[in-house]
């Protein structure tokens, strides 16, 4: 059996890039805080997905393992995540009752987010049903080759205490924690 295949995704393919964001965040204990309930996370979640890394696009910096089983948006040196479509996506899409949690998270991370020339992975995921079988090590291995011929560092957060030992297998290196109030 062949390895799938590796290939950048233009912006004609965002949908199915989103799609498969959103299988693979199904779960996840903040994007499922955002979002409870499923026909709202269906609804807003691509939205939020646009607006933090739809700018890896314009970058070229969007990558696909097979049919979209696993993907990735990577950020560019000196490209940055459209802040104010995601205060506008985010204030018009979760319940007010958890913005001051929200932007007291998204806070944190802003001061904690690099200043110097860094690439940037705002999304990275596999199709749910084949979380475990390998396909996010082959991805982030590849982009991570294409990353490394810049020689700046890479940086990422994750909402999913699960997958830290995942990245830190990759060479990422926990840096800090963002958290507030009933955000996990």
């Amino acid at each position: 059996m062949s390895a799938p295949s590796f290939s950048p995704v233009g912006r004609n393919e965002q949908a199915s890039v989103f799609a498969t964001l959103v299988s693979a965040f199904t779960d996840d204990p903040v994007e499922r805080w955002l979002y409870p309930e499923p026909q709202a996370y269906l609804a807003h979640f691509p939205e939020f997905l646009a607006a933090f890394g739809g700018r890896a696009f314009d970058g070229q910096s969007v990558w696909s393992l097979g049919e979209f089983s696993a993907v990735a948006l990577w950020l560019p040196p000196g490209t940055a995540p459209d802040s104010d479509t995601i205060i506008t996506v985010l204030t018009e899409s979760v319940s007010p009752g958890k913005h001051g949690d929200m932007f007291s998270v998204l806070d944190q991370m802003d001061v904690a987010h690099p200043t110097y020339p860094h690439w940037y992975l705002p999304w990275f995921g596999v199709a749910a049903a084949l979380q475990g079988s390998g396909l996010g090590g082959q991805l982030l291995k590849r982009c991570l080759e294409i990353v490394d011929t810049s020689h700046r560092p890479a940086y990422l957060e994750t909402p999913n205490p699960r997958s830290i030992s995942f990245y830190e297998r990759h060479g990422f290196e926990v840096t800090g924690e963002a958290q507030a109030g009933s955000c996990p």
